[in-house]
């Protein structure tokens, strides 16, 4: 008898911790199955299916395959988790348990609120029922095309929640957001059901504006666990969800490492890299690798603009992966793009030395300035950027040895 099939099921599946997740379970048989339209209905209806979990974009399509759907399915309008058996289809929405989860977890309350919900696919039609059922006040879905859309979204700056059921921000695509969030002055709560990155376009806005906000992991898991339910009709303590989710976050954020040139930041990534198992990449040695210059000649020859460039462009790219070690040059907290960029998966440490002590040695920019002068003008962007100050007043493998105490400590949902 041929293995039982287990996994995702979505057209492109690039951006999903479902697999992880879901081996937290238990579940090893656990896969990604990535198919274009045309070969849904076959998938589905294959006897060696077990349970499938449905994303983008086919939580309304993989109705039409199943035999019996589940009344909430049924009224929400999306399935998102299939399971076979006695030879039938069963179509359910683990997804409405999930987004009641995030909701409470970070304290959002809909109730008696204006809400508006980004997008009208199968996300945004569970989105739609759970703000319903937990009596939001008036409910209006954006969308590109419908009565209130984006080029209307006008009317509704007054909206106290927003919700965002688009996959606009998501990995790979990270750096947009849906709206424009300064324009609703009256929002109280912002909710991006995307994972990764941890922190959208979106949810960076928030936190700048200090508006309370969730990302969609806890919602992940918490659906993740009720699919398994289903899957194997069984039972898995609560607990296990927020579990999981300080792991996937532990696992999946970056370490990112600023601070002034020669404070001994790669020398301290290094022995983290050590004590960590992670990879390490330093922004200034990737920036060597991809113009074939040294640092030196490229200020020499280019200037500290197209530096910049450079830079920005390393960071970017550097900032969407996950779970690695992630140390800038000392002048990255100066464009601030940056902080973005590295936020979105990264908890930020400043490393801080006595300036006297400050290695100038291939440093363009530190060979001939006042490097107190340098600090008292980047100071607030370092303060801006960081998450904590690791003093480096001792080894680097003391101060290693802080960032991982720190990080595993307090990096969570």
């Amino acid at each position: 008898m041929e293995e039982k099939i287990y996994g995702l099921l979505g057209r492109k599946l690039g951006h999903s911790y479902s697999v992880n997740v879901h081996r937290k379970l238990g579940n090893n048989a656990y896969r990604l199955y990535e198919l274009e339209p045309d070969g849904l209905e076959a998938f589905i209806r294959s006897e060696n299916v077990g349970g499938l979990n449905v994303t983008i974009p086919y939580k309304v399509e993989a109705m039409k395959y199943c035999d019996v759907i589940s009344p909430e399915a049924e009224e929400i309008g999306a399935v998102n988790t299939i399971v076979r058996k006695n030879g039938k289809i069963f179509g359910y929405n683990s997804d409405k348990y999930g987004f009641i989860h995030m909701l409470e977890k970070c304290g959002i309350d809909v109730s008696g609120k204006k809400v508006i919900v980004l997008g009208s696919g199968g996300a945004s039609k569970t989105a739609c029922y759970c703000v319903k059922s937990l009596g939001a006040k008036e409910l209006t879905v954006i969308s590109r095309n419908g009565e209130n859309n984006y080029g209307n979204i006008d009317k509704h700056f007054n909206a106290e929640i927003i919700i965002n059921a688009t996959p606009v921000g998501m990995y790979p695509e990270n750096g947009s957001s849906p709206v424009e969030l300064d324009r609703f002055t009256a929002c109280k709560g912002v909710v991006d059901m995307i994972y990764n990155p941890l922190r959208t376009k979106l949810l960076l806005d928030a936190e700048r504006l200090g508006i309370r906000s969730a990302g969609g992991l806890s919602m992940l898991t918490a659906q993740a666990k009720k699919a398994a339910e289903y899957f194997f009709d069984t039972e898995y303590p609560d607990g296990i969800t927020d579990e999981i989710t300080d792991e996937i976050i532990r696992e999946c954020e970056n370490i990112v490492i600023i601070g002034m040139p020669g404070s001994g930041k790669s020398v301290i990534g290094t022995a983290l890299a050590k004590i960590t198992g992670r990879e390490l990449f330093d922004t200034d040695t990737e920036i060597e690798k991809n113009t074939g210059k040294s640092i030196p000649r490229i200020f020499a020859e280019d200037g500290e603009k197209k530096f910049r460039e450079a830079e920005s462009e390393t960071v970017e790219y550097l900032g969407k992966q996950s779970g690695k070690i992630i140390v800038t040059g000392g002048g990255a907290v100066t464009v601030e793009k940056n902080f973005g960029f590295l936020r979105q998966n990264g908890r930020i440490y400043e490393i801080k030395r006595d300036i006297s002590l400050l290695s100038r040695d291939g440093r363009p920019l530190s060979q001939r300035a006042d490097l107190a002068e340098m600090y008292a003008k980047r100071r607030p962007m370092y303060e801006k950027f960081r998450d904590v100050c690791i003093n480096n007043d001792k080894t680097p493998e003391d101060a290693a040895e802080k960032i991982r105490r720190d990080f595993y400590e307090n990096s969570r949902y």
